[in-house]
């Protein structure tokens, strides 16, 4: 599932190419999108709307009209944004949005799972702050902020990260690569951790995220910025899908577990279980 900066990437080049681009004629061709609503209504509603800009909260694109509304896009599991358009028939090809200076955006789904949301002006903040909590690359994302999202919590940390309310955007990859960067086992429970390993896992998270951006997101099977291109943060793990690959700091082999339901990789040497 596209993260944070799978996320931002896409963001940050889909805002150079659609600020101040009028929605000419939008087809949604996948009830699922835009469901309970029916596709035709809210491709009707978007038709006319300019762009005023193209943002992100942490999984979240939102595009911001000049009209007040905005479209809340989640990408799921699979969802990609194509800008120009592909020429041709596509299977995955859920919904194509024709530009005013020619030119096509297509939203592309293998698993289906992706989700289109119009809100009207007003409705953003409310919806946004029942169901995530602060970005972590943001200044207002401080050491005492994330002790208070994790106080109490006897949940293990890779769950709480993975938890939307806790931190924006963060999901399995990040969070295995911050909890081996902080030396944390990822089944210590959250509200456990030390404040020095609480500002030390901070610190952390905050590093891969900014190296994923940098690198343009992960790419494992089917993300792909809007210009096609893979990411390459793939090529920085230093757990994620390592199993039985030596740790970069010790040389012992990475483990692989389930925490949260979620395939978990981690060093046993670097990362000690208390238990």
């Amino acid at each position: 599932m596209p993260e944070l900066p799978e996320v931002e990437t896409i963001r940050s080049q889909l805002a150079l190419k659609l600020r101040s681009r009028r929605f000419d004629h939008v087809e949604i061709h996948d009830g699922r999108l835009t469901r309970p609503e029916p596709p035709e209504v809210v491709a009707a509603e978007l038709a006319g709307e300019v762009v005023r800009d193209v943002r992100r909260r942490g999984k979240y694109l939102i595009f911001a009209f000049e009209s007040g509304r905005h479209l809340l896009v989640h990408l799921r599991m699979t969802g990609s944004f194509q800008h120009p358009a592909a020429v041709g028939p596509d299977p995955h090809r859920r919904a194509v949005v024709n530009l005013d200076d020619g030119s096509d955006v297509a939203f592309r789904d293998v698993r289906r799972f992706g989700t289109w949301l119009l809100l009207e002006p007003g409705e953003l903040d409310a919806y946004l702050s029942a169901r995530i909590g602060d970005e972590p690359l943001e200044g207002a994302f401080t050491t005492a902020v994330f002790a208070r999202a994790l106080a109490g919590r006897s949940a293990p940390i890779k769950g709480a990260l993975l938890d939307q309310r806790a931190v924006a955007g963060v999901g399995n990859i990040y969070a295995d690569e911050a909890l081996w960067r902080a030396r944390i086992h990822p089944q210590r429970p959250a509200g456990e951790l030390a404040r020095q390993e609480v500002a030390a896992l901070r610190k952390t998270v905050r590093q891969v995220l900014g190296l994923g951006i940098a690198r343009q997101g992960a790419t494992l099977s089917t993300f792909r910025d809007p210009n096609g291109r893979k990411g390459r943060m793939q090529k920085a793990f230093k757990v994620y899908g390592l199993e039985g690959e030596p740790c970069e700091r010790c040389a012992t082999p990475i483990v692989k577990t389930r925490v949260a339901g979620r395939g978990t990789w981690f060093c046993p040497t670097c990362q000690p279980d208390p238990r």
